[in-house]
């Protein structure tokens, strides 16, 4: 089970990593998107991978899952849910303003190219 939660994290980090390395601002959204469902899956992790088991600790229980990360999920999705609308609308104006959603890096402070 570890194993496979591993390279699952692994796998949504690299192509997390993959898009934001892109120029164009669509594909930086769904990159950061990746990379906070990886972390969400570290994290909810760090709580055992435990299945059947009481979320409380209580008399009779020997094994149980730790409630804190579970709560830090959930609510790392409503913020990262909430954050991804922000920047797809950001993203969506400057689209249209500039016609085209591509991050250009070759001009300087003052709106030049280095031609």
């Amino acid at each position: 089970m570890e194993l496979v939660v591993a390279t699952t994290i692994g796998g949504l980090t690299a192509a997390g990593v993959y898009l934001i390395l892109r120029l164009r601002a669509f594909p930086v959204i769904l990159g950061l998107t990746l990379l906070t469902y990886a972390v969400n899956v570290f994290v909810f992790a760090t709580g055992r991978l435990a299945v059947g088991v009481p979320p409380v600790l209580n008399d009779a229980a020997s094994a149980y899952t730790d409630p804190l990360p579970q709560a830090l999920v959930l609510t790392a999705i409503v913020i990262s849910f909430g954050m991804t609308a922000v920047l797809v609308l950001i993203a969506l104006g400057a689209a249209l303003e500039s016609g085209d959603d591509r991050v250009d890096l070759s001009e300087d402070a003052n709106g030049e190219g280095d031609t």
